[in-house]
């Protein structure tokens, strides 16, 4: 009768030293190259069943992947409008910065005179006419005829009052007058506005010497504007062999069309001479 297997003990032996035998090669590394023939195949067929799997995993979690993308798009499509939104209230901050500090400047220029800053809230719908309106009144101590003038120069006087806003006739108004000297020739004449917005001197001594680019200041004759302040540059001269005077145009330093904060020279009086003006003076009055 056949003993069963381990109950030979010499049986055992053998088995303890082949397997200690395999094991102490394996550790060894000689049986890695058979070890690697016998497991490529399996080695390959799991590879096969793992991209198997992993594509059907990607097809069903494809929707919720696309749902989340689309969200984290959105997401990051608000944050860049909120983004944009923040940059442009703070350059528009940056912008009044500016503008306040160049008409700081203005101020601290000429500490002659009071001022009342007040912003433009609106323009005249007329197509004729050339005026602003300001959200400063009565109330703030504005009066008609006193002068206005932005971070630039000159930009015309109060026309219209009432308790808490006031009505700016711009002196590119075809109803404005301003008496004003060129600089450096030192000659007077009077700018007029017109209904295109263009701006014009009148009255120039024909012998004057003028050329584009002398500047034009106003002199402070007539009592209607104080003196010395910049209105623009003489950008060309007319001169006709038989008229009385020339004429020049005028590039003014203002642009009068993108005004938003201006102000208002309060301690100013302005002086009413129409009286006392011949009458071809009174017709450009």
């Amino acid at each position: 009768m056949r003993r069963p297997l381990g109950e030979n003990p010499y049986q055992l032996v053998v088995l303890v030293l082949l397997a200690s035998g395999l094991l102490l090669l394996a550790l060894g590394g000689y049986l890695s190259p058979l070890l690697n023939t016998v497991l490529r195949p399996v080695q390959g067929v799991q590879t096969w069943l793992y991209d198997r799997f992993q594509a059907v995993q990607d097809f069903l979690n494809a929707p919720a992947d696309i749902a989340r993308l689309r969200q984290e798009n959105a997401d990051l499509q608000a944050e860049n409008a909120s983004l944009q939104t923040e940059i442009i209230s703070l350059r528009q901050q940056v912008s009044e910065i500016e503008l306040l500090s160049a008409l700081l400047d203005f101020a601290r220029a000429r500490p002659e005179n009071a001022y009342q800053a007040a912003e433009v809230i609106g323009r005249d719908p007329s197509p004729f006419l050339h005026y602003v309106m300001i959200n400063v009144g009565s109330d703030a101590g504005i009066r008609r005829g006193m002068p206005v003038v932005g971070q630039e120069g000159l930009v015309g006087r109060v026309a219209q009052v009432t308790a808490n806003a006031a009505r700016v006739e711009l002196i590119t108004d075809p109803a404005s007058q301003v008496s004003v000297r060129l600089q450096p020739s030192n000659v007077d004449g009077v700018l007029v506005g017109s209904i295109t917005g263009d701006l014009s001197i009148a009255l120039i001594p024909q012998d004057a010497a003028l050329g584009a680019g002398d500047l034009v200041f106003t002199s402070g004759i007539g009592g209607l504007y104080p003196g010395n302040i910049l209105i623009g540059q003489v950008s060309s001269v007319r001169q006709e062999a038989q008229a009385l005077f020339q004429t020049a145009s005028v590039q003014p330093v203002v642009d009068y069309t993108r005004l938003e904060i201006v102000l208002v020279i309060t301690n100013f009086q302005p002086v009413d001479l129409t009286p006392l003006l011949s009458p071809e003076e009174q017709e450009l009055q």
